[in-house]
C-alpha cells in the first residue's frame, strides 16, 4: 500500500529536541571483522546456521542455512548480506511464517521467494549498518520477468519481506525461554 506524508526540512522547524539535530551518533565497526551485534542477532533467531560448508543456502526440508566460513567474503558487509538473506528465507518455514518454499526453482514462485529474501537482506542491512548488494545479475532476469507478469509483484515481496524482518526482530527482543516455546 502506498501512502503520503508530509515532509518537513529540519532547517525550517523550530523548539526541536537537541537528539534531533544532532542524530544518532554512528556505529563505529571494522569492516573486515566479525561484527557482535549482528552476530548475536543471529544467535537469537535460533536458526541452525552452520557456517564453513560451502556454499550458501537454506533447505526447507532441513530447517538449516548453510554459509561458508567468512574468511571466504570481502569483508563483514558481503558475510552479512549474505546471512540475512538466507535467514530472510529461513522465515518462510511453514512453522514460521509459512511461505510457500515448494518448488523453489526455475519458477516464479522461486523468483519471488528470492526478491523477498534480498529485500529482507536490505532491510536487516540497513538497520545494522552494512552496505548491501544483489548478489548477481542471474536474480534480476527472473525478477523482471516476475515482474511484468505481476504488477503487484514487488508490493507484495516487500510487504512479505517487511514481515520477515519483523519476525527476526520479534525473536531478538523474545526472552530464551519465549524463543523455544
Amino acid at each position: 500500500m502506498m501512502r503520503e506524508y508530509t515532509v518537513f526540512n529540519v532547517d525550517q522547524c523550530e523548539n526541536l529536541p537537541d537528539s534531533i539535530n544532532t542524530g544518532k551518533p554512528v556505529r563505529v565497526r571494522n569492516p573486515d571483522a566479525r561484527d557482535e551485534l549482528a552476530d548475536a542477532f543471529l544467535r537469537s533467531t535460533g536458526a541452525d546456521i552452520r557456517e564453513g560448508h560451502g556454499e550458501a543456502f537454506y533447505v526447507p526440508s532441513r530447517d538449516f542455512i548453510s554459509m561458508p566460513a567468512f574468511a571466504g567474503f570481502k569483508g563483514a558487509d558481503h558475510f552479512y548480506n549474505v546471512a540475512f538473506h538466507e535467514l530472510t528465507h529461513w522465515t518462510g518455514h511453514k512453522s514460521r511464517l509459512d511461505r510457500d518454499l515448494k518448488n523453489r526453482f526455475g519458477s516464479r514462485d522461486y523468483a519471488a521467494e528470492e526478491l523477498i529474501a534480498e529485500l529482507g537482506a536490505a532491510f536487516l542491512c540497513a538497520e545494522f549498518g552494512f552496505d548491501g548488494d544483489v548478489r548477481n545479475a542471474g536474480y534480476i532476469a527472473t525478477w523482471i520477468d516476475l515482474l511484468k507478469a505481476d504488477k503487484r509483484a514487488f508490493f507484495t515481496a516487500c510487504s512479505q519481506a517487511s514481515k520477515a524482518a519483523d519476525y527476526l526482530r520479534g525473536l531478538a527482543l523474545a526472552e530464551p525461554t519465549e524463543r523455544a516455546a
